[in-house]
């Protein structure tokens, strides 16, 4: 018998294991369970059952992150956002103090876009421009050190959808030209129910890519400027808190029924990692018994919103808001009484319509206009706020420099 007769079987069978072996290691499709062990982020397509189907390429799912309690945050700019030696700086002021959330734009009043998006439908806008092209890297980042991530859109202002579409845009008195405000910039008219779907879409996509939490900022009509020569196209009918209300009503039932998080639905209440709503409000919302001109009052909000952020900035005030000549000065006492007003009105609304309404969350001032703002100006908010019984805020600052004496070491 020759070699080759006498080991046929061994040799076959050593070749058959030798290419199963081959097979295994360069054709991981064929074994799903391997190939689909995605790395933190990534899992299988899915239908909305939550079920796999048939497709090799993963789809990214973000490691949401529940929302903190307290929500201690930042303000920081997309060109901030997009530069990572300068928001690695703010990461490490999270990373060291008491903070845990950052609240970064996606669209500011310049109406771009600033991250990579995906949807055909926004892309066919024509919107985007990116300024932070790892953004959804960036979040999964601050997910992994339990850092929430808000993020943040400027609604009715925004300068290239009025260049796009003129036709939705706040009007001269005449109905002939763009209003534009003192500086400069172009609305959209609030009463535009094609532009509400239009945020949605930026809402849904900001969703996909990570952000816990949507942040609208000009939700309302124009102040500043030639007040006495403007139109609105859509809203002229119609009063104005009414529109705002409406608009509100929508945000909260597109974005709560359908929030495009890419996994099983549940029901409110019952899913703390589903999207959450805030919405930024005049600081005077808290204290006026209208809608200051602007659409907005404080009992038309709170039902349709997780959180409502008051911008109760000293500065802001009207000098002798409260008595004071330079509200500026008394940091401590405008924040207490106008969040001590809003906390009543909320308790009131919640009381007399059982309805389950937004928490109070104020923005705080951590900037200087008339005056230096410091650690004590800083830690007066704070204390003004936690003394009226809330635990959350976030500081505001346009330049993104903080003042890191005023926080809590971690």
């Amino acid at each position: 018998m020759s070699f080759l007769s006498k080991h046929k079987l061994p040799i076959i069978a050593c070749v058959a294991i030798f290419i199963f072996v081959l097979f295994f290691l360069f054709s991981p499709k064929l074994f799903s369970d391997h190939y689909f062990s995605a790395p933190q982020g990534l899992t299988l397509n899915t239908n909305s059952q939550g079920q796999t189907f048939g497709s090799s390429t993963p789809v990214f799912v973000p490691a949401y992150v529940a929302t903190p309690e307290p929500l201690k945050g930042i303000y920081m700019t997309s060109w901030v956002a997009g530069t990572p030696s300068l928001r690695n700086n703010l990461v490490k002021l999270i990373d060291d103090t008491e903070l845990n959330s950052v609240v970064i734009d996606i669209k500011d009043y310049s109406g771009k876009i600033v991250f990579p998006i995906s949807n055909p439908t926004l892309l066919a806008f024509g919107s985007q421009e990116i300024r932070v092209k790892d953004m959804q890297d960036f979040i999964s980042s601050l997910h992994q050190k339990n850092i929430y991530a808000i993020a943040r859109i400027a609604v009715f202002q925004d300068a290239y959808f009025v260049k796009a579409r003129p036709d939705l845009a706040v009007k001269n008195k005449a109905g002939t030209a763009v209003w534009k405000d003192h500086k400069g910039i172009s609305w959209i008219d609030p009463g535009s129910r094609e532009y509400w779907d239009y945020i949605i879409l930026i809402s849904r996509e900001a969703r996909k890519i990570g952000f816990d939490e949507i942040n609208f900022d000009y939700i309302r009509f124009p102040s500043d400027g030639n007040m006495q020569d403007i139109s609105y196209p859509f809203s002229s009918t119609t009063p104005k808190a009414e529109v705002m209300r409406q608009f509100f009503q929508y945000t909260h039932d597109k974005l709560t029924q359908d929030d495009g998080t890419p996994s099983p639905r549940q029901p409110l209440g019952q899913n703390e990692n589903r999207l959450k709503i805030s919405a930024d409000m005049f600081g005077m919302v808290t204290t006026a018994g209208d809608d200051m001109g602007i659409g907005q009052v404080l009992e038309n909000v709170l039902p349709y919103f997780d959180y409502v952020a008051p911008m109760v900035y000293p500065s802001h005030y009207p000098p002798t808001f409260q008595g004071f000549a330079m509200p500026e000065a008394h940091p401590y006492d405008v924040v207490h009484f106008a969040m001590q007003s809003g906390v009543k009105r909320s308790e009131l609304l919640a009381s007399t319509t059982g309805q389950t309404v937004a928490q109070l969350r104020p923005w705080l001032q951590d900037f200087g206009l008339k005056m230096d703002y410091g650690p004590a100006e800083v830690r007066a908010q704070i204390k003004a706020t936690n003394d009226v019984g809330l635990t959350s805020w976030i500081l505001w600052s346009a330049s993104n420099k903080y003042t890191a004496s005023a926080l809590q070491a971690e």
